[in-house]
């Protein structure tokens, strides 16, 4: 397994804004850009292809000695050797997912703006809590808004990485390590443009 990152940029994937350019490119150009996570998420592609991409873009992260993670399937993770998965309110359970993938896994949990169920997340072995949104997001645009009082909080108390979501542009994510994130997932900022190096680039300089 390789290790999740204390620090640095959460990518995660979106195939409504890479399918003209490629997922494969547009999350390599992302890697040479300075990524230092990558989350694969696909809420629509069949299982077969959903595990075909996943096999890929493994080997391609490996290459950059930089985790994938795999969004809400514990099954897709363990088939395809994600480093890890990321669960939600409505997904597997932390508890679960450990169980399933092992204890070397890297488990991440939605924590969205509680953080109450961060620390339960935590007590179950959970790896990293995520808390969000923070901005206006089209990803998640009603989801209820998460303080940087939280991030504060989290990184205080928790003995975990704490990573922020939700929003996140190049223009408001320095607020946000400010405040204790130490990873930063972002979804719409970073494949919007053409050059997603360049963007990546941006969001690496908040660190």
């Amino acid at each position: 397994m390789t290790p999740l990152p204390t620090r640095g940029l959460y990518a995660v994937t979106d195939p409504a804004l890479t399918q003209e350019r490629g997922l494969l490119a547009c999350v390599e150009q992302a890697l040479r850009g300075g990524a230092a996570a990558v989350q694969y998420r696909d809420k629509s592609a069949p299982p077969a292809t959903a595990l075909a991409r996943a096999r890929a873009l493994l080997s391609l992260c490996r290459s950059h000695a930089v985790p994938l993670i795999v969004n809400d399937d514990v099954e897709l993770a363990a088939a395809c050797g994600a480093d890890g998965v990321h669960v939600g309110r409505d997904d597997a359970a932390v508890r679960h997912a450990r169980e399933r993938l092992g204890p070397d896994a890297i488990i991440g949990a939605s924590c969205y703006h509680d953080f109450v169920l961060a620390q339960r997340a935590v007590a179950d072995g959970a790896s990293y809590v995520a808390f969000g949104r923070f901005f206006a997001s089209r990803t998640k645009p009603g989801q209820a808004l998460a303080t940087p009082e939280l991030l504060h909080q989290a990184r205080a108390r928790l003995a975990v990485p704490v990573v922020a979501i939700g929003g996140i542009t190049a223009a408001n994510a320095a607020t946000l390590v400010a405040a204790g994130a130490q990873l930063l997932a972002v979804v719409h900022d970073l494949w919007s443009g053409e050059d997603c190096a360049a963007r990546a680039r941006a969001l690496c300089r908040c660190f």
